[in-house]
């Protein structure tokens, strides 16, 4: 890691451009590649997205708490209940529902 000398924040390397730059105040100093190797690792972001599928509970169910809540192909009045957090972290967590009678999963975006 490397600290802008202006202003304290992290400097982030701009490879393509051969220097560090401070993202707050604008600050750039000269990048040497073998040289500051030790201060640098490349991350990439891992972004999932909606249609990547859901994980649907299958076997051990009786071990799922459970609900009153009307199932939407059966009618039946009683759900075994998980919650996921399947959307970013400052979005609210998406609780998914089992039918105990037919065993249909759907799901309800609080």
């Amino acid at each position: 890691m490397k600290f802008c000398p202006k202003c304290g924040n992290i400097m982030l390397p701009d490879r393509k451009r051969k220097v560090w730059v401070c993202r707050s105040c604008g600050y750039e100093e000269p990048f040497d590649e073998e040289k500051d190797r030790e201060k640098t690792r490349i991350t990439q972001k891992v972004e999932h997205r909606p249609d990547e599928g859901i994980i649907v509970v299958e076997q051990d169910v009786k071990t799922l708490p459970t609900t009153k809540v009307t199932c939407p192909k059966c009618g039946n009045d009683t759900a075994y209940w998980w919650e996921l957090q399947t959307r970013a972290g400052d979005e609210p967590s998406t609780i998914f529902y089992k039918c105990t009678k037919c065993g249909y999963v759907w799901r309800s975006y609080e």
